[in-house]
């Protein structure tokens, strides 16, 4: 294929509507446009704005009653404060368009902001244990709880709110960036119910020592939630495989095309960011002429974008029967 050619081939249909991996309607492509990555940075300013609300009121909360658990909810919230500022930078760095020396975007800039936040989410699972641990050993009675735990079940509330918008936008655009951040969210949404419930557990039964642990728990759980983002982060950077769902797709979609003699190898694929790249080396019979080759390849070019948008799809033609065709598996 021709450096033209090529360029063609990675245009999607400008008349054809496509569904991302979640079913949701995408917007149709425009005949000739340059395609573009969204800007997503208005969510994350969405989540920096809800961070810091959430931080105030947690701390007052935390004021209020003097609640070691709602301490340590109060502190997460600043962890959500540092991942959506982090969030934002890495949004603005992966929005960029290709260039000379990035010539496949900027979107693996998304996996540095979920591995920042994987890690902030651990270290301030360290700090909330210092903290249970201390009070667990010098127990302080609570105060104020009903107005304490009225200001806590607000913060959690918009914590929810946001949560459920940022997973929405992480699904329609495939942000890890987005996807860390709500994944945070909800967690704390979760952790917020369960020092309520603590909390009232111990002004019900008097028992000081439920406050900490409930803490101590809520680390743990925390600890889990950082570590998987970590490893979410980490698998982009390595340039993981898609989804074996996506996987079985193209082969599938491949598989269709033995029927009249042709075969593949050497699929491969990766993620960066919102977009996948799939590469694969397609055998024909020898005896075809170059324009059914080509033509062919286009055909197996514009399959794969409208089965899996947006994709960057780069193929290989080669004869049947060839040795040197089955050395580059």
């Amino acid at each position: 294929m021709t450096d033209g050619d090529a360029l063609r081939a990675n245009e999607p249909d400008p008349h054809a509507f496509h569904d991302d991996a979640d079913g949701l309607a995408a917007l149709p492509y425009r005949a000739g446009a340059p395609m573009k990555n969204p800007s997503l940075t208005r969510f994350a300013w969405l989540s920096i704005a809800a961070a810091l609300a959430t931080m105030a009121l947690k701390t007052l909360a935390y004021w209020l009653t003097g609640s070691v658990g709602l301490l340590s909810d109060a502190m997460e919230s600043l962890v959500n404060l540092a991942g959506a500022l982090m969030a934002l930078a890495m949004l603005t760095v992966a929005a960029r368009p290709p260039d000379d020396d990035h010539p496949h975007g900027h979107g693996k800039a998304e996996y540095f902001s979920a591995g920042a936040e994987g890690a902030l989410i651990v270290i301030a699972a360290i700090a909330i244990a210092v903290a249970a641990i201390d009070r667990l050993l010098h127990p302080r009675p609570l105060e104020q709880v009903g107005l304490g735990l009225a200001v806590s079940v607000v913060a959690s509330l918009l914590n929810l709110g946001v949560a459920l918008v940022l997973l929405k936008a992480a699904r329609i655009h495939r942000s890890a960036t987005l996807q860390a951040n709500a994944h945070h969210l909800m967690t704390d949404v979760w952790t917020s119910a369960g020092v309520v419930l603590g909390v009232i557990a111990v002004a019900a039964t008097g028992w000081l020592f439920l406050d900490p642990l409930i803490a101590i728990a809520v680390a743990v759980n925390i600890v889990f939630v950082g570590t998987r983002i970590l490893r979410d982060s980490v698998a982009g950077l390595m340039d993981a495989a898609l989804p074996l769902a996506e996987l079985q797709l193209l082969r599938d979609l491949l598989d269709r095309y033995a029927a009249d003699g042709i075969e593949y190898h050497a699929l491969r694929t990766r993620q960066s960011g919102a977009r996948r790249f799939v590469s694969v080396h397609v055998l024909v019979p020898p005896d075809w002429s170059v324009q059914q080759g080509h033509d062919l390849l286009e055909r197996i070019e514009a399959d794969i974008r409208r089965a899996l948008p947006p994709v960057t799809v780069d193929t290989h033609l080669e004869p049947l029967g060839d040795p040197a065709a089955m050395a580059d598996q």
